[in-house]
């Protein structure tokens, strides 16, 4: 009798012990999924790189200085190299994009071509951007958490049209 009750008790243990490792392995199957959906949100796709640089033009081209800085994180850094322009956070950002009052005259910007890397969150973009002046340029773009983080332009102005600017190197 005593080695058939041993028997039962492992009996009845071992389904325990299974409904406890099932349980442990099941919570942790769910954290690791909850990680990773927690990790995807906070990286984008190049799809959406091309929706947030049309947000900025649109905010520009509309004059909404709102819609153009809330692409950019609290924190974002926009320069133009070495030293000519140098704007630190989202409020000062507003204010460069003509803040409540809006601009004295109408920006106008137009994206040719948008590259994006969704694994370093890093991508470019060749534009063209008027105001007063035109200037076609290049725009290099860090995204965190969904937003600009970082925005390094260089550009040359020219009065010439894209298709003229670019010549016989187009692509």
């Amino acid at each position: 009798m005593g080695v058939q009750n041993a028997a039962l008790m492992l009996i009845r243990v071992k389904p325990d012990f299974m409904k406890k490792r099932v349980l442990l392995l099941s919570a942790l199957t769910l954290l690791t999924a909850l990680s990773m959906a927690g990790d995807k949100k906070k990286k984008i796709t190049a799809m959406e790189f091309d929706r947030l640089m049309q947000l900025v033009a649109d905010g520009w081209n509309k004059g909404d200085a709102r819609k153009a800085a809330d692409c950019f994180t609290e924190t974002a850094i926009y320069s133009e190299p070495p030293d000519k322009q140098l704007y630190k956070g989202r409020a000062e950002l507003f204010r460069f994009f003509g803040g409540n009052e809006g601009r004295k005259s109408a920006m106008k910007m137009s994206w040719h071509h948008l590259v994006f890397n969704e694994q370093e969150q890093i991508g470019a973009g060749e534009f063209t951007f008027e105001f007063g002046s035109k200037v076609h340029g290049v725009a290099m773009i860090k995204v965190a958490e969904g937003k600009i983080s970082h925005w390094r332009e260089y550009w040359y102005e020219s009065d010439l049209d894209w298709e003229k600017f670019i010549g016989e190197n187009k692509f």
